[in-house]
């Protein structure tokens, strides 16, 4: 175990950090909703003169440092109409501006797309951010329950401690997590599915956002697919000479796995230091299924030791899907230091763990007739780390803003199986010890042209263990691991610019080099490897070009090519286990990177001020894929593995895959405060096959989206109904590696695999009791649906009351 309580380095370093320098006082300044009055917190002003920024706190209020004298400062936040004025103008109305609610808006303030604040109006990549006031309404249980939202990424859950995110086409180690702006994929990122998002706390996000497409040019590897870029809370100055207090606290409930969450939220800013601590434990109980649907998702019996045998006991309420509860802890600490306004200095420490919790979709697989296993368990999924942020402004220098983070990563998972009724436990440790540092720059060339660059340097250190324990005795004996001892290293650099061609009319492009390494050593007591060690050291070059016409106010269209690589890690070079019974996947220490290459086209249009349309189709074509085929390995097809002989596979680069697809969405505002909306996602994709035929794409999700229907009549009162959907995949429809996990998906007429269309209906309320309590109220699943998402091996909750009671101060 390495989770240790000495100080981390960079605490120390921030606390050696002396630097001083003047505080000069500056105008505050307030933002309040048009319509209710309410002060709005986290409104974003950027000034792009002199790169000022600003957000507004609780109170809505916000220092005007660095702002003087600019012509131009943007104001903005989702759900309201932007505004930009000069800051004369400002002073001119004592430092007050109000915004208007509005849904029909083209813009928006992100920062996926650049690492930096840029508007949606100038970017040619497709990028949504989630409202936090939407977030607040739907009042998602995990991270993955949170990317859900969107209604443009689909959900996979093979177990409730669990959610793999699909985003056009691809998942798992094709898609990125960035956190803070730090990479959180590591080098055991693997193609299977992925539960790494929920050691993210939903309660601590200021902002989620996702760009979809490659984004390899800023993110380097594994960004094929798209990025999910998390911004967790912000310390918060004092905007004058008393400190700054704010907080919260949340206790959340929900009936259909007997959820018991709590959280809470402090922040204590003063002038030049701000310190937030962010704390929450949940507590999930087996989650219960629907009553109205597949008879085959039902599985009404779970195993027990009892009597030091295994048994299958039959359970009382068959809709119970045992094992499935966990229990969670997130703990984030901030402390701020900003000695003067070009200087921002920021230490975080972020750690979460979890219980150990059922691999769902495993418990449920037979053998002879009886369970296969007696127990199959992930471990405590750990994730700790330490980031230090260095931000700084100055003007007509090579720079204008530079942003410097340093990150320590520390993961840790395991798997813990057994058969039924075996004695010996089967023990796999993975521990993954990340260091990253990440250096990006702007700079305005003129006044058409904007610049970014920077470089970045990763390193991932890889630590396997396994053992077998007598469950009697205590007993260890090694095993082979699952993993070589290994390193991954990667360096980058990359540029990119956006010209603005005329004032409706501009073009952004970029390029990035990326070389990695990776050092891996086998043992060969276990397996008879050819080779002891495998060394991959190659480079990556990818790039993105782009276009924005605005030809009106209220209409934007958009094309963007861009290419993105994955260069292979770990998990894909060293790698040895079990995919499904009687195959096992062996080490290939002969791969190489593969590539996409993505186009799309974009269209948005709001009529008048009552509707609003967009639609985006894109294309993307992967080369040089690692995929599974047969393999050999010292000359044989076949090898023992965990006591079953397996046909021998291996990843290898040997197929191409083609994606497209098309995303959509309306949204309509009614009168009496009625708004409407609905998004909808169609893809399809194929796989070449290794005798040159094609099959469907493992991660292309069936037809999917959402209808809503939200009334807003006060600042008070917020309620929405609304459904959920997914289309049918039929048996032809699914994947090969899909076709044969019986026990995860409906049987059809001939008893093959199918995936069927599901729906649910929902309601949710938030109603502000006072100025500091607010509760939310939902019953989603009205009707009881038993469904089950796509490629899951765990049905969706059942008929669910949902309860949160929010204080603020």
């Amino acid at each position: 175990m390495y989770f240790h309580t000495t100080r981390p380095p960079v605490l120390k370093l921030l606390i050696l950090i002396l630097l001083c320098g003047p505080w000069l006082s500056a105008q505050e300044l307030l933002v309040t909703d048009a319509q209710t009055g309410e002060a709005l917190p986290r409104v974003l002003l950027i000034s792009k003169e002199n790169r000022a920024s600003a957000v507004t706190n609780a109170r809505g209020r916000a220092t005007l440092e660095g702002f003087e004298g600019q012509q131009r400062i943007a104001i903005s936040k989702l759900g309201y109409r932007s505004r930009s004025l000069p800051y004369a103008q400002l002073a001119a109305q004592d430092f007050q501006i109000n915004l208007q609610p509005s849904v029909l808006n083209l813009d928006e303030v992100v920062v996926s797309a650049t690492r930096w604040r840029e508007s949606t109006r100038e970017m040619a990549a497709q990028v949504t951010a989630l409202a936090p006031r939407a977030v607040t309404l739907q009042n998602p249980q995990t991270a993955a329950d949170l990317l859900g939202l969107t209604d443009k990424v689909f959900i996979q859950k093979s177990q409730q401690g669990g959610g793999s995110p699909m985003i056009r086409g691809f998942a798992t180690n094709r898609l990125l997590y960035s956190v803070d702006g730090v990479r959180m994929n590591n080098a055991i990122f693997r193609g299977g599915n992925l539960q790494n998002v929920i050691s993210l706390d939903p309660f601590a996000m200021e902002r989620t956002e996702v760009f979809f497409g490659p984004g390899s040019v800023i993110y380097g590897s594994d960004a094929i697919g798209g990025v999910m870029s998390f911004q967790t809370l912000q310390p918060q100055l004092a905007t004058g000479e008393k400190p700054y207090i704010s907080g919260g606290a949340t206790a959340r409930m929900a009936s259909a796995n007997n959820e018991r969450t709590a959280h809470a939220d402090v922040n204590v800013g003063f002038q030049k230091w701000a310190f937030l601590t962010s704390i929450s434990a949940h507590r999930f109980g087996h989650l219960r299924q629907g009553s109205h649907g597949p008879e085959d998702y039902l599985k009404d019996y779970h195993v027990q030791r009892i009597d030091s045998l295994d048994r299958s006991v039959q359970q009382d309420d068959p809709l119970l899907q045992i094992p499935s509860g966990y229990t969670q802890h997130n703990l984030m600490q901030k402390v701020r230091f900003r000695p003067h306004e070009r200087l921002d200095l920021t230490y975080a420490f972020h750690l979460s763990e979890t219980s150990d919790y059922g691999r769902y979709d495993r418990h449920n697989r037979l053998r002879n007739g009886r369970p296969r296993y007696g127990q199959w368990d992930y471990g405590p999924q750990k994730w700790l780390m330490n980031q230090l942020t260095v931000k700084h402004r100055r003007e007509k220098s090579w720079y204008e803003e530079m942003s410097l983070r340093l990150a320590q990563q520390r993961f840790e998972e395991s798997r813990i199986d057994r058969d039924f009724n075996a004695r010996q436990q089967r023990n796999r440790i993975e521990e993954v010890l990340a260091y990253s540092a990440n250096l990006d720059f702007t700079k305005s060339v003129g006044q058409r042209l904007e610049l970014y660059y920077g470089a970045e340097a990763v390193l991932n250190e890889v630590n396997s263990v396994a053992f077998n324990r007598h469950i009697y005795t205590g007993e260890k004996t090694p095993i082979g691991t699952r993993y070589p001892q290994s390193e991954w290293l990667s360096l980058g650099a990359y540029l990119t610019g956006r010209y603005q061609l005329t004032e409706n009319f501009s073009v952004e492009g970029g390029l990035r080099y990326n070389q990695f390494d990776v050092q891996a050593r086998f043992d060969t007591g276990f397996y008879d490897f050819p080779f002891t060690r495998a060394a991959i050291n190659k480079g990556a070059l990818t790039g993105h070009l782009g276009w924005v016409w605005s030809p009106g106010e209220n209409t934007r269209l958009k094309g963007h090519f861009s290419t993105g690589f994955r260069a292979p890690n770990v998990d894909d070079v060293g790698k040895v286990f079990d995919s499904q019974p009687g195959t096992v996947i062996v080490p290939n220490p002969n791969l190489s990177s593969e590539y996409a290459y993505n186009f799309e086209l974009s269209a948005a249009q709001v009529v008048g001020e009552f509707l609003k349309v967009d639609l985006t189709g894109y294309y993307t074509l992967l080369a040089n894929a690692m995929v599974r085929r047969p393999f050999t390995l010292a000359g044989q097809d076949s090898l023992l593995y965990d006591g079953t002989l397996s046909r021998v596979a291996a990843l290898q680069n040997a197929a191409q895959a083609r994606v497209y697809g098309l995303q959509g969405g309306v949204e309509l505002k009614l009168p009496y405060q009625f708004t409407f909306d609905a998004t909808v996602n169609w893809q399809n994709g194929v796989n070449e096959l290794e005798e040159g035929s094609e099959a469907p794409v493992r991660h292309v999700a069936p037809l999917f989206g959402a209808l809503r229907l939200t009334y807003r009549p006060s600042a008070k009162l917020t309620w929405q109904v609304y459904a959920r959907a997914q289309g049918r995949f039929d048996h032809a429809d699914l994947a090969f590696s899909e076709r044969d996990k019986v026990a995860s998906y409906a049987l059809n007429e001939q008893g093959l695999p199918y995936a069927p269309a599901w729906y649910t209906l929902n309601f949710k309320l938030r109603y502000q009791l006072s100025d500091d309590i607010s509760i939310t109220a939902g019953l989603e699943n009205m009707t009881d649906q038993r469904y089950r998402p796509y490629s899951s091996g765990l049905s969706g909750p059942g008929r669910n009351l949902i309860l949160a009671l929010r204080s603020r101060f």
